[in-house]
């Protein structure tokens, strides 16, 4: 019997739901063995890309500027993440995420990276752009809903 749009959407749904369960497992799972919190995991997947301000950290993670200095702290602590002056901005300072961070966390995530590339074999470039596409209007959306959520937390008494 052939499946209709509404059921192989739905079918899509519980995949993509199944799989962010999975993602969070796995990231849960990862903070326990560096002994960090999911929100410190959070703040260093920030700081993957490069060197951040605090204000980009916090914009990014959600946190207060507060939290977000005692999490800079804690990691710091911890070897994961160093401050550093910016280079553009003597005034500025910026968060960088150490060598023996990025081996750390690179350890748990860097055999998942890799043996994840190979999904992508045998995948016309074209579909591999409509996916990325999808993926990016994906998130769009889940921002445009968690700013809709912040919106109405600080209207709220």
């Amino acid at each position: 019997m052939r499946k209709t749009r509404q059921q192989v959407i739905a079918e899509a749904g519980n995949a993509m739901q199944a799989y962010q369960r999975s993602t969070q497992a796995f990231d849960d799972a990862i903070s326990r063995s560096l002994g960090l919190n999911p929100t410190d995991l959070r703040g260093l997947d920030w700081l993957v890309d490069g060197p951040r301000s605090a204000g980009e950290l916090s914009a990014g993670t959600g946190l207060s500027s507060a939290a977000t200095t005692t999490l800079i702290d804690r990691l710091t602590e911890k070897g994961y993440v160093r401050r550093v002056p910016d280079e553009n901005d003597r005034r500025r300072v910026l968060v960088e995420m150490t060598s023996e961070g990025r081996s750390r966390v690179g350890a748990f995530y860097g055999p998942l990276v890799a043996e994840g590339a190979t999904l992508m074999d045998g995948i016309p470039i074209a579909e591999l752009e409509r996916f990325r596409d999808w993926l990016d209007r994906a998130r769009e959306l889940t921002d445009r809903h968690r700013d809709r959520i912040q919106a109405n937390e600080r209207q709220d008494p």
